[in-house]
């Protein structure tokens, strides 16, 4: 699946573990949650998590976050939008991001 994706942008999807209760919660049912790119796709998470973790995804859902619309001084602004990514692995697949590794 990974040959129809672009190398180079399928290394640039996923941009960071999310780290929370939640996060917490779903990995005890073997889902792991991702900030992933706005404009990225499912079958595009899919493969990026496959291919940087070398583990099998069962499936991919995402969810859209809107920003705050905040305050500054006089002027109204507004935080970035955001996407997050539930990556469900296949049975016996386990992807562990809290070990580091030790030399």
């Amino acid at each position: 699946m990974t040959s129809t994706f672009q190398p180079d942008r399928l290394l640039k999807i996923i941009l960071a573990p999310q780290v929370s209760e939640k996060s917490t919660y779903v990995a005890e049912k073997n889902q792991h949650m991702f900030k992933v790119l706005q404009d990225a796709t499912k079958p595009e998470i899919k493969a990026a998590v496959e291919l940087l973790f070398s583990v099998k995804v069962n499936a991919v859902q995402v969810a859209n976050h809107k920003g705050k619309s905040k305050r500054f001084g006089k002027f109204n602004g507004r935080r970035r939008n955001w996407k997050t990514a539930f990556v469900c692995l296949k049975q016996g697949e386990q992807l562990n991001l809290t070990a580091g590794e030790v030399k």
